[in-house]
C-alpha cells in the first residue's frame, strides 16, 4: 500500500544531509540528552537516503527573514528550502516535474511530480497493533502477524535458549518531522477529513484506514497503571520519556540483520536498569513517523545478544511486562503463549524501528 505523496521531511533531510548540518531535532536531543547516544532506530528516521538525491552540492543563506538552502549547483533541478516566520517551503526537481511542499499557518500543501518517470512513495498499511494492551487478535491475525514469534516467557530469557525469530522493520518509509512542522499538522479524529485532504488520501482507502486507526489508538485511554502518549516528533518523544524517567536515561533499539526467519541462540542477557520503570515507543503506521509511547512501573528491559546458525548476529531489545492483569484476555501474547492475564510475566522482542527508554541507574 502506498501514499503517492512525498513526505515533507524527506525533502528537508535531503538538504540537511547534503550539507552535513545538524537537524533541529538532533540539536534538541544533544541539548537535553548530552550523555545519551542516539540509537540507530532514531538516526534512520532523521537521515533517510533517498535515491533521487543525485547532486550533493549545497548553499546555505541565513538572514533576518529566515534560512534559505539550495542544493544542486544552482541548476533548475536542485532542491530549495526556505524556513522563516511564515513556515517551511520546499521545492525539489526540475520545473514541471518537481515536488513542492509548503508548511505554514494554513497547514500543509503537497504537489507531487515524478522522479525519472516514477512517483515518490510513502508506504503505509493498516493492521493490528500487538503492542497495544487492549488489542485482541483474531484467528487470521494469529497466522498472518509476523510479530507472533516475538512473544515469549521471561523464564526462557537465558543463555543457551534457542528461538526462531525474524526481525523486521516497518515498510513505512515515512520519517520524523521537526516539532515545528509536526505541530502545524492536525492530529485528532475530529480532524480526520482535513488530515486526509492534506495528504491527498482517498477516504475509504487502506491508507485512510491506517491513519484513522493510528489516531484512534492514540486517543484511547491507557489501561490501569499505564501512561501513554503519541509522539509526532522526536522532540515530543524526548520530552515525554524524560518527564517519566528523568534526564539520566538511555534510549536503545534492536540491531539485527532483517530478512528470513532464523534460529537464534541466546549468548548473553543484560538487564538495562535496576528499576521496573521504562518507556517503550512503538512505531505506528502513518503518513509521517509517529510513535505510540507508554510507561508502566512494572516493565523490565533487557539487551539480548544472539547468534544464528549461519553466523549472523543480533543485539535485540526485549521488554518483560510483570503485570498483565489489565490486558485484553484475547491479546496476541496470551494466545501464542497459552497463558492467562496476570499469571506470569510476558516478554517480547522489539522490531528494529521501535525504541525503549530506561533510566541509567
Amino acid at each position: 500500500m502506498e501514499f503517492n505523496v512525498p513526505h515533507l521531511l524527506a525533502f528537508l533531510s535531503v538538504v540537511i544531509v547534503a550539507s552535513h548540518a545538524a537537524l533541529p531535532s538532533e540539536d534538541y536531543w544533544k541539548s537535553v540528552l548530552p550523555n545519551s547516544p542516539m540509537p540507530k532506530a532514531v538516526k534512520d528516521l532523521l537521515h533517510p537516503a533517498p535515491q533521487w538525491l543525485d547532486d550533493k552540492s549545497t548553499t546555505v543563506g541565513v538572514g533576518k527573514g529566515g534560512v534559505r538552502v539550495n542544493t544542486g549547483r544552482g541548476k533548475p533541478g536542485g532542491t530549495g528550502v526556505y524556513v522563516g516566520r511564515g513556515g517551511v517551503g520546499v521545492n525539489t526537481g526540475k520545473p514541471g516535474s518537481r515536488t513542492n511542499v509548503g508548511v505554514g499557518k494554513g497547514g500543509v500543501s503537497v504537489g507531487t511530480g515524478t522522479r525519472k518517470g516514477k512517483p515518490v512513495y510513502v508506504r503505509v498499511k493498516p493492521g493490528p497493533n500487538p503492542f497495544n494492551y487492549l488489542y485482541a487478535a483474531t484467528e487470521t491475525q494469529m497466522h498472518d502477524n509476523p510479530n507472533v514469534a516475538l512473544f515469549f516467557l521471561e523464564k526462557d530469557l537465558h543463555a543457551g535458549k534457542r528461538m526462531n525469530l525474524r526481525f523486521s522493520k516497518s515498510t513505512n518509509e515515512a520519517t520524523l518531522l521537526p516539532r515545528q512542522v509536526a505541530d502545524s499538522i492536525p492530529f485528532s479524529s475530529n480532524k480526520l477529513p482535513e488530515i486526509l485532504n492534506k495528504f491527498s488520501v482517498n477516504p475509504g482507502s487502506d491508507e485512510a484506514e491506517a491513519i484513522k486507526k493510528t489516531i484512534e489508538e492514540c486517543e484511547e485511554k491507557g489501561i490501569k497503571g499505564e501512561e501513554k502518549f503519541c509522539a509526532t516528533s522526536l522532540e515530543s518523544m524526548v520530552d515525554f520519556s524524560t518527564s517519566k524517567l528523568g534526564k539520566d536515561v538511555e534510549a536503545i533499539s534492536t540491531n539485527a540483520e532483517t530478512g528470513h526467519k532464523k534460529e537464534y541462540r541466546i549468548v548473553g542477557v543484560n538487564r538495562m536498569s535496576s528499576t521496573k520503570a521504562a518507556v517503550v515507543c512503538h512505531r505506528q503506521q502513518y503518513a509521517y513517523a509517529v510513535f505510540y509511547c507508554h510507561e508502566t512501573d512494572t516493565t523490565v528491559a533487557y539487551k539480548v545478544a544472539m547468534v544464528a546458525a549461519d553466523g549472523s548476529k543480533a543485539e535485540a531489545v526485549a521488554v518483560c511486562h510483570r503485570d498483565t492483569a489489565a490486558w485484553n484476555p484475547k491479546h496476541l501474547a496470551f494466545q501464542v503463549l497459552k497463558v492467562k492475564p496476570g499469571t506470569v510475566p510476558v516478554c517480547h522482542f522489539l522490531p528494529e524501528d521501535h525504541i525503549v527508554w530506561v533510566p541509567r541507574y
